[in-house]
């Protein structure tokens, strides 16, 4: 890849991710959109970086572990537009709306969030923010907000692996879908996981677990998104962006 277009990739990664402003890439093809979901876990650091001073801050003047949580996710959520989180709601509404693979589709696609998304994103919310309460309580917060932020944006490269298809031929996930060579896919998640056997305060097993839990629950989702919906789109890499992180932050809750 020229530097021209992993330029590209990366302010592509960084301009859909994140609130970060960047220039608009000059060409977005296959490859250029393989190399931005491979990168996502980079753009995605300043977001980590914030939400792991908030912890720090908040665990220093002695602020409710459940309030700094909240005010650390909130900022993730907020530093990605709340991308992810409203992918999750459309994602959850499309499964829950028909067996009908057009009609489910036709759903997601709406942008307003029925019940079943509501409930879901109240659910996964509260899992996260409790999670990550028990980290701050166990005197983890900081390691384990880095860690769940940057292994949802990891679990990217797999839902846009080889073989992947789209459940669309336009949008988002047509773009990104099939653009990560398999192999890429797995060193992605195998550095992750030794990356976070480093992280400090906590046993050497205890990152790549929690590597693995949210890649576990990315996968089981996109699975049955495959095979319901015929394959992914851009709002299923966002629902798998935020079950990866409550994955993630179980693991690490004590």
């Amino acid at each position: 890849m020229t530097l021209g277009r992993f330029g590209d990739a990366v302010r592509l990664a960084v301009g859909t991710l994140t609130t970060v402003p960047v220039p608009a890439p000059r060409v977005i093809d296959p490859r250029v959109a393989g190399t931005a979901m491979v990168l996502g876990p980079l753009a995605a650091v300043p977001l980590a970086v914030v939400a792991g001073v908030i912890v720090a801050v908040g665990d220093a003047l002695g602020l409710p572990a459940l309030a700094v949580a909240a005010l650390a996710l909130g900022a993730v959520a907020l530093g990605s537009r709340g991308l992810h989180l409203d992918g999750l709601a459309d994602t959850a509404d499309g499964l829950g709306a028909s067996y009908d693979r057009t009609k489910a589709l036709d759903v997601m696609r709406r942008g307003d969030s029925g019940p079943t998304g509501v409930a879901t994103l109240m659910f996964t919310l509260l899992v996260q923010v409790g999670a990550m309460t028990g980290a701050i309580a166990a005197g983890h917060g900081v390691v384990a907000v880095v860690i769940a932020v940057l292994v949802g944006r990891c679990t990217l490269s797999m839902s846009c692996a080889r073989g992947v298809p789209s459940a669309r031929p336009e949008g988002l996930g047509a773009t990104v879908a099939g653009s990560v060579p398999v192999l890429v896919a797995v060193v992605t998640g195998v550095v992750a996981a030794a990356l976070a056997g480093l992280a400090p305060g906590l046993n050497w097993w205890r990152g790549p677990v929690a590597v693995a839990l949210g890649y576990a629950a990315a996968a089981v989702l996109l699975a049955r998104c495959v095979r319901r919906l015929g394959g992914m789109t851009g709002d299923v890499l966002g629902a798998g962006v935020e079950v990866a992180v409550a994955g993630a932050l179980l693991a690490l809750a004590v």
